[in-house]
């Protein structure tokens, strides 16, 4: 195997390109994983389905992925999650089972793989070698440059210190691709639009060609989000399909020309469904204020973007361009805080039935929260609770029926606590647990746990001071035709790729689902109806920020929105976030509305392109997810809970 090239260093300042070759008139692309999560299967029915791709794209690193890796590394363990590394054998069967048939490679995958790409470059290397395949690996990496006292010898490393990293662009992808021809590129941290945006061959300077790659990156980044997933809605006629059809998602791509032009797609036959209503929800998906959605490699104005469906599968995506400052001059750095005060989380659960079961949940929290003050005075105010099956989701809806609590008859207690010590979220655990012998009575089935949580401090960093560096292996030639064979047999035998076999179901949906097909009419106005009745949308996270979306099914009704979707209306739905209980006296309601007044702060962005409301609602997510104390960390069910809500749209 060649050595990685360690030599080359750069800064994240952006410098045109001299005489840059434009590999393709048009580059097809796709998503071939959303998230660490995502399931390799789909990835390879989506290969064997679209045959014209000529890149795959891997997104697996969340948020807090890193510094999580991070802990684990200096523990002794990987430094890149081993549980999607070892995914990649998966898809190495497919370019393995092209070769055997004589199709040859066609794909170069691209993976967001941690800490320690080297150390999952060996990795990848080894399953290939494994299964007979001849490939090149590149890795990109972030460094740090230490002066090491001798003159500007400097000492180079590729481990951050503390786990900190830095979203950075395409420029180091499209050094791999000129540089050494790759089979797969693994990189560390690098921004979710810039993965899609290196083989795409523009110049740095080519910013509007650059705001619609980035675009298509965004739209493709969480994968079957753009194509049926996490959008399906049953009694949501806009939105409803059968479960076979969900079943049968096609991961999307895109098919990018040299002039910018943007297509989505997704596999021919394929289920699910591509149209305007997914690209709008992927569209708006946390990025904050339309006028200024920033990447590393250009600042996008998404306003005035629209999508035409030119077919159930295909959809032209349009009105892309840089803002007027089109290019940031500092990065986005992620810095763990190891040893700030309320690192460790405790929590604890317990079932209640029948009869007042609320009241008796109510019982036991009011015992666990005076235990733990007999003997830390105080701590209370650090543990959050709420009722399964009842108000763990927090925002309530303005026409709620508090009667829904004496119906209740199979509800969970839940207590989260995040604490300065662990000594303190043990204790939390120890007191939970003493509910079975002195709590109220018909208690089950506790659990209970505690965990040090990481706290990530985000802060922006100039472009001169962040480094990267590129490197390749290689691994040995096939060995011969017989190999072929037996992994060609292998495939066959045990790793066919079958179309799933499905369930027969009680009821079932129209099979060819395509909402363009159902007719749209104005929203009625004059009377109270709920929200989902005019308009659909999705929420997602940025730090302790959460983003809504708000999409009406009629385009016009965007006008008669806008009247009623309000700071005001936001602000008394999501307030009810903050609650630390599910019994909160009157005290605690005004010392909450203090806080909402001082600290919570909403945005509503028209985005006139899409007839659509994009909402931006800051600090309330306690703390966001690397340390929230919620049953939904991310906020992802605060779309429909607002989407419940009743509104009277004026004529």
């Amino acid at each position: 195997m060649d050595n990685n090239n360690r030599d080359e260093v750069h800064n994240c300042v952006i410098k045109p390109r001299v005489n840059p070759q434009r590999r393709r008139e048009k580059v097809y692309i796709g998503c071939g994983a959303g998230f660490g999560g995502d399931r390799p299967l789909a990835a390879l029915k989506f290969l064997q389905r679209v045959k014209e791709l000529n890149y795959l794209v891997l997104e697996c690193l969340a948020e807090r992925t890193l510094a999580d890796r991070y802990q684990v590394m200096v523990s002794g363990g990987d430094g890149y999650d081993s549980r999607s590394v070892s995914s990649v054998d998966q898809f190495f069967r497919l370019d393995a089972c092209a070769l055997a048939f004589g199709c040859g490679k066609k794909n170069l995958h691209n993976y967001q793989h941690g800490l320690d790409p080297p150390g999952a470059q060996e990795k990848v290397l080894e399953i290939a070698s494994n299964l007979g395949l001849s490939i090149t690996v590149a890795v990109v990496l972030e460094v740090a440059l230490e002066n090491s006292g001798l003159g500007s010898s400097t000492k180079k490393s590729y481990i951050m210190e503390g786990g900190k990293s830095t979203y950075l662009g395409a420029a180091p992808i499209v050094e791999c691709l000129e540089k050494y021809q790759p089979d797969v590129i693994i990189t560390s941290r690098v921004a979710d639009a810039a993965l899609f945006l290196g083989p795409m061959g523009w110049n740095w300077d080519d910013t509007n060609q650059l705001a619609h790659g980035c675009l298509a990156g965004h739209l493709l980044e969480c994968g079957c989000q753009l194509t049926g997933g996490y959008f399906m809605h049953p009694g949501d006629k806009y939105r409803d399909m059968s479960f076979q059809h969900l079943l049968d998602l096609s991961l999307p791509f895109a098919e990018v020309g040299f002039d910018g032009k943007v297509y989505l797609g997704k596999a021919e036959g394929s289920g699910g469904v591509l149209n305007f209503s997914t690209c709008a929800e992927q569209l708006l998906y946390e990025i904050g204020d339309p006028a200024a959605y920033i990447t590393p490699d250009v600042v996008i104005d998404v306003r005035e973007v629209s999508f035409q469906s030119l077919s159930r599968n295909k959809v032209l995506c349009t009105g892309a361009k840089a803002s007027a400052d089109s290019v940031p001059d500092k990065l986005l750095q992620v810095v763990p805080k190891w040893f700030q005060d309320c690192g460790w989380k405790g929590w604890g659960e317990i079932s209640y039935g029948g009869y007042e079961c609320v009241k008796r949940a109510k019982a036991a929290e009011f015992l666990v929260r005076s235990w733990m003050e007999e003997i830390i005075p105080g701590i209370s105010n650090r543990i959050l609770s709420y009722v399964i099956g009842l108000d763990s989701l927090k925002a309530a809806r303005n026409d709620y029926d508090t009667s829904l609590w004496n119906a209740s008859a199979d509800i969970r207690l839940r207590m989260d606590g995040l604490f300065e010590q662990k000594e303190q979220a043990v204790q939390f655990s120890k007191e939970f647990t003493a509910l079975y012998t002195n709590g109220p009575a018909g208690g089950g089935g506790i659990s209970t746990g505690h965990k040090k949580d990481i706290i990530l401090e985000k802060k922006l960093v100039r472009r001169e001071h962040v480094f990267w560096r590129t490197g390749v292996k290689h691994n040995k030639k096939m060995n011969s035709n017989n190999q072929k064979v037996s992994i060609k047999e292998d495939l066959l035998e045990n790793h066919a790729l079958q179309e799933p076999v499905l369930l027969p179901m009680a009821q079932d949906h129209q099979s060819d689902f395509l909402s363009s097909d159902i007719d749209i009419f104005p929203a009625p106005s004059g009377q109270k109806i709920p929200l989902y009745s005019v308009a659909h949308g999705r929420t997602g996270d940025k730090g302790n920020d959460l983003n809504i979306s708000i999409i009406p099914h009629f385009p016009p009704d965007i006008e008669r929105l806008k009247i009623v979707i309000t700071p005001e209306l936001v602000k008394e739905v999501v307030s009810t976030l903050l609650n630390t209980s599910s019994f909160p006296d009157s005290d605690a309601i005004d010392k909450r509305d203090k806080w909402v007044a001082e600290h919570v702060k909403i945005k509503i962005y028209e985005v006139k392109g899409i007839h659509s409301l994009n909402i931006l609602v800051q600090n309330i997510l306690d703390g966001g997810v690397n340390c929230s104390r919620r049953i939904d960390r991310h906020g992802k069910t605060i779309s429909d809970l607002i989407l419940c809500q009743k509104v009277v749209l004026p004529p």
